[in-house]
């Protein structure tokens, strides 16, 4: 498992996302959106929006989804399904692991739905 460091768990209030920019096996850079539920669990998925090349990190948090700010898509940030139009196709979610005051996202092994 390839786990790399999102964020402090202080860093996010539940309720909320961030932007996390994570290093892939290519040595690229690709932004995730952190996200903290309610309840306090947090969730990893890819930060653009399958319907526009929008930051969903930007978007609101509500129950278990974010919305896309620029067009009102959702996503279910716990398995990146879609929920609302207009977006149609998932993004992808990725397993989180909680270790001490680190966010871990294990960027390599995306969740299958």
């Amino acid at each position: 498992m390839s786990e790399q460091v999102a964020c402090a768990v202080s860093d996010l209030e539940p309720g909320a996302a961030l932007l996390a920019e994570l290093t892939l096996a290519d040595g690229s850079e690709k932004p995730f959106a952190i996200v903290r539920s309610d309840d306090g669990d947090f969730y990893a998925i890819d930060d653009t929006c399958t319907h526009g090349a929008v930051s969903l990190s930007e978007g609101d948090v509500e129950g278990c989804e974010i919305e896309c700010w620029a067009h009102g898509g959702r996503f279910d940030f716990r398995t990146g399904q879609p929920t609302e139009l207009p977006a149609l196709s998932p993004v992808k979610a990725y397993p989180v692991r909680v270790d001490g005051e680190q966010v871990l996202v294990d960027i390599d092994n995306p969740k299958t739905s």
